[in-house]
């Protein structure tokens, strides 16, 4: 089985997807470092070279081959990863999808914690600039999010809700 997580950055999509896959002992990816793996650059890097149109392009064809190469693994996807193309409807096909619910206070509080500048949609933006960003961003991607087999709502969402909601 393939179990793919969406939501917004810093939703806790890679904290959950790795516990998840250590409890079920299926492989962990974050699709996000797959692509930095493959492109040999950072996704900062991507973005200001080769702009977000070419990122939501490699982001669309690292979901097709992970989705090719495993058959049980975890996969955290980008915060933007189910808004382009037919991405979503792909997750949909090929597995369980979570949407991690978390509000727009907690998710700029965790991305401030964890440096937002790492991100280039988020860099050099004020922790007011931060939180509106954030609403609007999320107003736009809640549409494709709720997509998602299951909702996960909330801030501390737990490995056990994901398993129940397997019936594991």
């Amino acid at each position: 089985m393939l179990v793919f997580l969406v939501g917004m950055m810093g939703c806790g999509k890679t904290t959950l997807g790795r516990q998840l896959a250590q409890r079920l002992g299926y492989t962990f990816l974050d699709l996000d470092e797959h692509i930095v793996r493959q492109q040999g650059q950072p996704i900062s890097q991507i973005f200001a070279q080769q702009g977000q149109e070419r990122f939501r392009e490699l982001e669309r064809e690292a979901l097709q081959e992970v989705v090719q190469l495993h058959q049980e693994a975890v996969i955290a996807t980008g915060g933007g990863a189910p808004c382009f193309f037919d991405n979503m409807a792909f997750i949909n096909r090929h597995g369980a999808s979570f949407f991690i619910d978390v509000p727009v206070d907690e998710l700029a509080r965790r991305l401030i914690a964890q440096g937002q500048e790492e991100r280039p949609l988020l860099a050099g933006k004020r922790a007011d600039e931060l939180k509106s960003y954030l609403a609007e961003t999320l107003t736009h991607r809640r549409q494709f999010y709720e997509r998602a087999s299951h909702t996960l709502p909330g801030a501390t969402v737990g490995v056990d809700a994901v398993l129940r909601l397997l019936n594991l």
